[in-house]
């Protein structure tokens, strides 16, 4: 009895001195974001992990704490990480207070693009999505064409087989809805739409910003499908020396430079260079033409800011781009350029830009904008010789404004765009003569612009904005615009809606690439008018924190209803493409979903999907939009392991079938193209000297269009329908030699017909 009792009592002294060696630690989070979602606390040492999360109040505990010298570290996706050391002795309640401080990225994200000033992403009352330069090196390309591949609603539109001209679809759109602007500047366009999209130097690409749908009222004219504003970075933020080369297992190579230099004592300047060539034929589908265009490319950029009294704005920057390229029959050099034996398209385009802004000295916010570009295109296809030149003029004058809750943005602006080519669009008979003679365009183009963004209160903004310009050849348009955005108290969920008016003033030979190559002729039925359009969005983007991360959705409806909408028309005769306005209507709607998540342990994923109908309407005839997909998804998965260096990028796309132009019934082809995807993976290994180094595999499936069609290119063996027997329609007979009644036509084209390959190249930063 006696032994029991002093055992009991022995175990009980035991356990009270042991717990009483337990310890607490305690105390409570500050952050500059007034929120503890996702807010993860662990304290460890080499034996012991424990963690915890703060209340609603910030207020965090640690119970039973064994007496140690501890690590305490905080991981939150919105703020700064954490780390610190204390040690915590027997018995002992340790208050430890921790301040947070908000990633740059979150509490000062600005964008310009959705608004014209610059303003939080998250106050913005139009949606604006945001994609950084590194974003861009998940998946590095050789221009900034391609680079948006991997943007959700956003498609690089191949146009030819041959000579690989492309434009930029949103949502479904094509490329001469989308505006394409520099630092603000409306630069390319017109002429360049088509071959200026290249040669943009990526290493001075600060970031992206993408509006989906119209922004005519503050840009005017093809801003109709959305606009997309490169952002150069600012000198200040920019490193001294920037390196950027690699190249692929096809000897494809690309090399971006930027540096930034002083000019005097006021005044420095951001120059970047970016090459690209490739001159490798290849025929892997065996259709006797160039799977891709052979190029060589040059441009050169260079930004200039001054410094001025009171901080005011004035920066000249300027970009000159040179390329040569080439398709066509692997036996084509340069003796047979024009000639009728061997076809090949080839095209020489030289062009300059010069840019500004300026921000006047006697008044707060009022800036002048400023450019002027040329375009030279010296091009010919197979024998079809297009020589065209282009100049723009623009400036503008606007001015910001608060009064109370009202932000007023007010402006003025001029655009002349002089063209000049050889083709039927700038020649006009002279009436006594009946000679046809050259007459170029000019086209001037004034506009004035108004808005006004209101807070209605803590969590409603309304902004109403209305445009007119006047143009010399259509007269007077009107394009206004009404856009509204409510948050939550939390700032966790935001809904915006967005309706306004678009226009658009169409050229076809410098938009439409498929004007000028393969045998078809051009027919207009008619004087083109303007397009006019009506479009509706509504956009939710909520956050969900998570455990050692956050959840983004992004989620879009949209509607647009054109009027006078010019589609070309490949159906009705295949020996033509004829241009006219609908005499209807068409439609363009659609539905879009990016999901993100982000964790602090070094995992990213953007997933995007967009569901997609584009039809046109005439006397009770739909008729789905050519080149259009129904569903396009794309992806970028990225893991950092920190501890080593090493980032895995897998990033991809998909497309739904889409309809393709046909020559005839009896085209053997099939209308619409399959399901089809292309997918990329890279390995990144950076060291301290802030050098990378970089490699992986393109097109990881191998696919082409090849690998589900007989052939892609119609009649490859005669190019110049040098043994096509024509009815007295003009339409092609079907012969021994020519079964299906086809004329030569590169115009069926979808997808790149590159196949896999790898890529291998490093990154320097100084």
């Amino acid at each position: 009895m006696i032994r029991n009792l002093f055992i009991y009592s022995f175990l009980v002294v035991f356990t009270t001195f042991s717990y009483a060696q337990e310890s607490s630690v305690e105390g409570r989070i500050v952050n500059d974001l007034s929120t503890f979602e996702g807010i993860q606390i662990v304290l460890r040492n080499k034996e012991r992990i424990y963690r915890t999360s703060p209340n609603e109040k910030g207020f965090y505990e640690f119970r039973d704490v064994a007496p140690d010298s501890y690590e305490i570290f905080v991981f939150s996706y919105e703020h700064n990480r954490f780390k610190d050391k204390l040690s915590v002795d027997a018995d002992q309640k340790f208050l430890f207070d921790i301040t947070l401080l908000a990633k740059i990225s979150e509490i000062e994200e600005m964008v310009v693009s959705g608004t014209m000033k610059e303003v939080s992403k998250l106050e913005s009352a139009v949606p604006v999505e945001v994609y950084t330069s590194d974003f861009f090196k998940n998946n590095p390309v050789p221009s900034f064409y391609d680079a948006l591949q991997n943007i959700n609603g956003v498609r690089p539109q191949l146009n030819c087989n041959i000579c690989s001209t492309g434009d930029i679809h949103i949502n479904g759109l094509e490329g001469p809805y989308t505006m394409i602007l520099i630092d603000g500047m409306p630069i390319v366009s017109g002429l360049s739409t088509v071959y200026g999209l290249s040669g943009i130097p990526q290493a001075l690409i600060d970031r992206v910003e993408i509006v989906k749908g119209p922004a005519s009222t503050l840009y005017g004219s093809e801003a109709v499908g959305g606009l997309i504003n490169v952002i150069t970075k600012k000198l200040e933020d920019a490193p001294l020396l920037a390196v950027d080369l690699f190249t692929t297992s096809w000897l494809e190579t690309t090399a971006d430079i930027g540096t930034k230099y002083k000019l005097g004592e006021k005044s420095s300047a951001l120059l970047g260079i970016n090459y690209f060539n490739y001159q490798m034929p290849r025929d892997d589908n065996n259709d006797g033409f160039t799977d891709i265009t052979l190029q060589s490319r040059i441009s050169v950029f260079n930004k200039i800011s001054f410094d001025r009294k009171d901080n005011k704005v004035f920066t000249l920057a300027g970009r000159y781009v040179y390329e040569d390229r080439w398709g066509g029959e692997t036996s084509w050099n340069r003796n047979f350029r024009g000639g009728d034996s061997i076809y090949g398209e080839s095209i020489y385009t030289n062009r300059w830009e010069m840019f500004g802004l300026y921000e006047l000295p006697k008044m707060k916010n009022l800036f002048l904008q400023f450019s002027a570009n040329g375009h030279y295109q010296n091009s010919v296809y197979g024998t079809t010789n297009y020589q065209a030149k282009q100049y723009v003029l623009f400036s503008q004058l606007y001015w910001n404004k608060q009064v109370g809750r009202n932000d007023f943005t007010i402006g003025v602006q001029y655009r002349y765009t002089y063209y000049d080519d050889n083709t039927v669009a700038t020649s006009q008979e002279d009436s006594i003569s009946k000679i046809a003679l050259n007459r170029p365009s000019g086209i001037h183009l004034q506009g004035f612009f108004v808005q006004n963004e209101r807070d209605l209160n803590e969590f409603n903004k309304l902004l109403i904005g209305l445009r007119y310009d006047f143009n010399s050849i259509h007269g007077s348009i009107f394009s206004p615009r009404l856009n509204y955005k409510y948050t939550t108290a939390n700032k966790r969920n935001i809904f915006r809606l967005g309706i306004g008016n678009g226009y658009r003033v169409a050229n076809v030979f410098t938009e439409d690439h498929a004007a000028l190559t393969g045998s078809r002729s051009i027919e207009f039925k008619n004087e083109l008018q303007p397009e006019t359009s009506w479009n509706s969005n509504l956009n939710y983007v909520g956050k969900l924190f998570v455990r050692q991360g956050v959840l983004t959705a992004d989620f879009t409806a949209f509607y647009t209803y054109f009027s006078n909408k010019i589609i070309p028309d490949y159906d009705t005769d295949p020996n033509k493409i004829i241009y006219d306005n609908l005499s209807e209507f068409a439609i363009s709607k659609g539905l879009s979903l990016n999901l993100e998540a982000n964790y602090t342990f070094g995992l990213k994923i953007l997933i995007g999907g967009t569901l997609l109908e584009n039809y046109s309407e005439e006397q009770g005839i739909r008729k789905n939009q050519l080149f259009t997909e129904k569903f396009t998804g794309t992806w970028t998965i990225s893991y950092e392991f920190k501890n080593k260096g090493i980032t895995i990028d897998y990033t991809g796309n998909v497309y739904s079938p889409m309809r393709l132009p046909l020559l005839s019934v009896t085209d053997p082809r099939p209308e619409f193209s399959p399901w089809w995807s292309l997918q990329n993976v890279q390995l990144t290994k950076k060291f301290k000297s802030n050098f990378e180094v970089f490699g992986g595999v393109k097109n990881l499936l191998n696919w082409t269009p090849s690998k589900t069609t007989n052939f892609l290119l119609a009649r490859p063996n005669d190019p110049f329908d040098k043994q096509v027997q024509f009815d007295a329609n003009g339409q092609a007979m079907a012969t021994p030699n020519n079964p299906y009644a086809l004329t030569f036509d590169p115009t069926y084209v979808y997808a790149p017909n590159q196949g896999l390959r790898v890529f291998l190249g490093f990154r320097y930063l100084f």
